[in-house]
């Protein structure tokens, strides 16, 4: 298991650039701070993206919707697929590339596909991200992409439990403001609400949408 220090050092090696399995100890050790283990390279798999062999359930924690309304991922995510996403709307380039890549990945599903598909954005930065700013950001990629937000204390413990690591923060290279170090991969549950496979930033559009079709098959 990673330490929270070796967490910020994998982050500051490899900046935003996805899971954290690249700072992973030789197996068996888990692969990042919740324990999760994930597939090894090479190994066959169904899904482009990277399987995890102990797959998990979704977080019980209650955050708060951009509408205002309470909302538990693991009661009120209530579609077959759930993507879970962790960044901010400040975030100079990686949250939106990412974002916009699984909004390109959806939009040409078929009504009845894209209809079993939930994304949530958790934000890494409450501070500035309200609910209204979250929904003017989302609503650039998604209307239906659904912005949650929770103190930052609690934000944290439940990214680390999905193999999310959030670092803190750093000044901004423009001098003003500040910038937020996190794990930028997106997490995929399916139907039976675990999560079975994560996709880093850069994984093509097609394979992405491969694998949610995948998931939603099974519904």
């Amino acid at each position: 298991m990673l330490t929270g220090a070796r967490v910020r050092a994998c982050l500051a090696a490899v900046a935003v650039a996805g899971p954290l399995a690249a700072c992973a100890a030789p197996s068996p050790a888990s692969d990042n701070p919740a324990g999760v283990i994930i597939s090894t390279p090479g190994q066959p798999s169904e899904f482009h993206g990277t399987v995890l062999v102990e797959p998990y359930r979704k977080p019980s924690a209650t955050f708060t919707a951009m509408d205002g309304r309470p909302y538990r991922i693991d009661r009120d995510a209530r579609r077959p697929v759930v993507l879970v996403f962790f960044g901010y709307t400040n975030c100079p380039d990686v949250c939106s590339t990412v974002l916009a890549d699984v909004a390109a990945a959806l939009r040409p599903m078929p009504p009845v596909t894209r209809g079993k598909v939930q994304l949530l954005f958790v934000t890494t930065d409450p501070t500035r991200d309200t609910g209204p700013v979250m929904a003017a950001y989302l609503g650039r990629f998604d209307p239906s992409f659904l912005g949650l937000r929770a103190p930052a204390e609690e934000t944290e413990r439940v990214a680390e439990s999905m193999g999310v690591a959030i670092a803190g923060t750093d000044p901004a290279a423009s001098g003003s403001g500040y910038t937020v170090t996190h794990g930028a991969q997106v997490v995929g549950f399916g139907p039976d609400d675990l999560a079975h496979v994560i996709w880093m930033p850069g994984t093509p559009v097609a394979d992405l949408r491969a694998d949610v079709e995948r998931l939603a098959s099974s519904a």
